[in-house]
């Protein structure tokens, strides 16, 4: 042992190495499998914050969150057994995402491993397919190496969640170790024979096409892409609920690429002679169910630049795999001029069929939700930040918000519900500073409701929209069209949501109308206090475009 070294337990060891990483939030559910990381926390406390949730599925969503937020690992701790599967929507979602994240689960000791002692799960078969990486720390000593690997895989070529399992006498046991210095990140950068095929191929297009999406970008990729796309004259894209990676307000963004996509900007991914996508997988969501682009050879010529070279090839064979992260692709991008004059018509037509599908549509009911969000969207600042969950609710906000600039929005691609709320209180409390918006379903809401007494504990004045419409709105949908007039499952039975936020002492209000929001929106953010504004739309309103009847009578006339 060096004389300079001072004998830590285990659990402090491990706080010491995130610590020395630069982690500055934790969010986690206490368990007494992991008593000596609590310890642990206190000692750092004023400079990296243990977060205490109510549910390990809120907290998991709420690291998901800032992972995707901030660029850096979202940190998340739950106990073993019911805590690790509460955890694993977070852990799905991250993985989905492509988004760095680190999971630090309590274990049984290693004295009583594989008896199927209490709440004893087998991490890596269970976490294996969720994660790039899974392990489990036996030695104490081991603790900064295993932490410093963490950091490393979960930053690296395509980001991700990594898993380590602490065992509890590993945790409680001491020694003299040293902690690993700040992880570097690393990512492929293309070649310059890359860029050049590059050129060539985009200098020969006639329709091209421009698709940003997936993780590892930057704010300075961000604003450096814009700049060349429009002088190079390129309509752009954002892949399924990645909007913010291109101001919307640019004469050359074409819309969002993904669900309730534009019919108009789908005609237009199929008719493109290329299509050059930066960053995103290509996923189901992205290409309308694997039917815009052809598999596994599409018809578009694919340039298709991703971290992950195991990515590249998985399902479409493009005529140019790039294997580099977005941020390092992009600063190759200054070197490529293009002429883009004869794309001109090209570009305006797309940009016209946005503008004229972004306005919104009258809807039934006494409340225009497409109005409130269009109203939002020019009222709040520009680096206001947009978390919304899954559910036909948020086909509006896709639909009717402008993003401006990076990272205003945070939403699950993996269509998890249960994340706008604890995602947006995730980023209130990363980013005190800025203004944060929960677009939430009913059904959508209360799957981490509980999570309003974590924002009031924490002074986090988030304001979440709560769209109340009595039902799983998205599973009657489908169920209208596929067995119409015959609902089952889908109905709900809602409390006050508006009753439900001042009983936790934060702020409520209950909307039922489009001119009584802009007031009731006023008041709670002067209120200071989280809170939620219940907006109740009619039940009808499905869609942006449809109705729940329109559905019906469409799926009966299709068996007459």
């Amino acid at each position: 042992m060096k004389p300079d070294l001072k004998v830590r337990h285990g659990g402090k060891i491990l706080v010491d190495a995130l610590a020395a990483h630069g982690a500055r939030l934790a969010f986690g559910v206490p368990g007494e499998s992991y008593l000596p990381v609590l310890d642990g926390f206190y000692d750092v406390r004023d400079r990296l914050r243990y977060i205490i949730c109510r549910q390990e599925g809120g907290a998991g969503y709420m690291a998901e969150a800032y992972g995707k937020l901030t660029g850096e690992p979202g940190i998340l701790f739950v106990t073993r057994g019911p805590g690790a599967t509460n955890g694993s929507v977070g852990v799905h979602t991250a993985h989905q995402d492509s988004t760095p994240m680190i999971v630090f689960v309590g274990q049984v000791g290693n004295e009583f491993a594989e008896r199927e002692a209490f709440q004893e799960i087998d991490y890596r078969r269970m976490y294996g397919p969720l994660t790039k990486w899974v392990a489990q720390i036996d030695r104490i000593e081991r603790i900064p190496e295993y932490v410093s690997h963490a950091y490393h895989c979960a930053t690296s070529g395509r980001q991700g969640p990594v898993l380590l399992a602490l065992p509890e006498d590993m945790l409680f046991a001491e020694a003299a170790v040293a902690d690993a210095p700040h992880y570097k990140r690393v990512q492929a950068a293309p070649a310059p024979a890359d860029m050049r095929a590059l050129a060539q191929l985009l200098q020969k297009a006639e329709r091209p096409l421009v698709i940003l999406g997936g993780s590892g970008w930057t704010r300075a990729a961000v604003d450096a892409f814009r700049p060349w796309a429009e002088r190079c004259g390129l309509p752009v894209g954002c892949a399924f609920r990645c909007q913010d990676l291109f101001d919307n307000r640019s004469p050359n963004y074409a819309g969002d690429i993904g669900i309730g996509i534009n019919p108009k900007l789908a005609q237009r991914v199929k008719d493109a002679d290329l299509l050059l996508v930066i960053g995103a997988r290509l996923g189901e969501m992205t290409t309308s169910a694997y039917t815009l682009l052809d598999v596994p050879v599409p018809k578009q010529t694919l340039i298709h630049v991703h971290a992950g070279a195991e990515e590249l090839g998985r399902v479409y064979q493009a005529a140019l795999p790039i294997n580099a992260g977005a941020a390092q692709f992009v600063e190759a991008l200054g070197d490529v001029t293009l002429d883009g004059a004869r794309w001109n018509k090209w570009l305006r037509a797309a940009r016209e069929d946005y503008l004229a599908w972004n306005a919104p549509l009258d809807m039934p009911g006494p409340l225009q939700y497409g109005q409130v969000i269009r109203g939002l969207s020019e009222q709040l600042p520009e680096d206001a930040i947009i978390a919304g969950g899954a559910g036909n609710f948020a086909s509006w906000l896709h639909r009717h918000f402008t993003y401006k600039g990076f990272r205003t929005q945070l939403g699950p691609t993996s269509g998890s519900m249960g994340y706008g709320f604890p995602a947006a209180l995730g980023a209130k409390i990363a980013a005190p500073e800025r203004t944060v918006i929960a677009f939430c379903g009913d059904g959508d809401f209360l799957m981490n409701g509980q999570e309003f007494a974590t924002a009031v504990q924490y002074g986090a004045a988030v304001i979440a929209l709560v769209v109340n419409n009595g039902m799983y709105g998205t599973i009657r949908m489908h169920q209208e069209r596929e067995y119409p007039e015959r609902i089952s499952g889908t109905q709900l039975v809602n409390p006050d949501f508006a009753a439900y936020a001042q009983i936790f002492g934060g702020h409520g209000e209950v909307v039922e109308r489009t001119e009584q929001f802009a007031p009731a929106f006023e008041r709670a953010v002067v209120s200071g206090k989280p809170a939620i504004i219940e907006l109740r739309i009619d039940p009808e309103a499905i869609t942006p475009s449809t109705t729940l009847s329109a559905i019906r009578e469409k799926a009966l006339a299709s068996r007459r």
